[in-house]
């Protein structure tokens, strides 16, 4: 494995070392700003001995607060239903004084490393599902966005490409919002990476989650992204919380949109062949 990959010990302030404590953490990428990690949950072993499907999770913050136990819950949620889940960090202006641009090249380079290692961490690299909040579905969209020409394989022929895909309060137009805009090195940058604008056909199955009454993330946002996916014959579910805001859908926020909205998630991989159908339907909700 490479040096690159070596585990360490959990890092963080006093909250996420407790929060992160069953994860494994390591380090992805040596970056000029310092080391890049993310931490990992195993799922319990398999009796048929198959690789399990990976589940990568960006946090929200817009590339500058660092908030990487923000998507435990639902590491932890996915890990039971058998799939080995990431929850991932990336370079940030806070930490890091990088942009928006540094941390899409991080992103797409996790889910390289994560193929190429995939063997050590017991999971399967052609089921490969990416989620995240804000703008952490700005990042998972940019790991599936825009073609192949622009999205090359690294070197060893690792793509960084996920088969699916499950956003929360998804950042869509990278120009609408003011102080969002001004993260990205000039207005042209933003514009070229906003995912509306990246719409093409041949993309992954997502579902987006999204809450009416956000002012962050406009709704009307996701519903043309929808409409344009759909446009082109991609799957894209939408599904919309009546009164909601951005953070709607966290654990902490409202448990039972948390529910609601994993529970839709999982049926949404199972109906993807990403996931096994579970066991007993009743443990996945009431």
């Amino acid at each position: 494995m490479s040096r690159l990959f070596q585990k360490i010990a959990p890092i963080g302030e006093a909250r996420d070392r407790e929060i992160l404590k069953d994860a494994q953490t390591y380090i992805y990428a040596e970056r000029p700003e310092g080391p890049v990690a993310a931490h990992t949950f195993d799922p319990p072993p398999r009796p048929d001995g198959k690789a399990a499907p990976l589940f990568v999770f960006f946090h929200g913050g817009f590339w500058d607060t660092p908030m990487p136990t923000q998507f435990v819950p639902h590491c932890l949620h996915f890990a039971a239903r058998g799939a080995v889940t990431v929850a991932a960090e990336t370079r940030l202006w806070s930490k890091h004084r990088t942009n928006p641009v540094d941390a899409v090249e991080d992103a797409r380079e996790l889910i390289r490393c994560l193929r190429r290692y995939a063997a050590a961490v017991g999971a399967d690299p052609e089921r490969v599902i990416v989620g995240g909040a804000g703008g952490g579905a700005f990042l998972a969209l940019l790991t599936a966005m825009p073609s192949m020409k622009q999205l090359p394989p690294d070197d060893d022929g690792f793509d960084c490409r996920p088969q699916a895909l499950v956003l929360f309060s998804s950042l869509l137009d990278a120009t609408r919002n003011r102080d969002i805009a001004a993260r990205f090195p000039d207005a042209r940058t933003a514009k070229a990476m906003s995912p509306l604008r990246l719409v093409r056909r041949k993309l992954p199955p997502m579902i987006l989650f999204h809450g009416k009454a956000d002012r962050i993330t406009p709704f009307g946002d996701a519903a043309t992204f929808r409409r344009r996916m759909r446009w082109r014959g991609n799957t894209c579910e939408l599904v919309d919380f009546e009164r909601e805001d951005h953070m709607f859908f966290n654990f902490n926020v409202n448990h039972r949109n948390f529910e609601l909205t994993v529970n839709a998630a999982d049926d949404f991989l199972v109906r993807q062949s990403l996931l096994d159908p579970p066991e007993n339907t009743d443990s996945l909700g009431d």
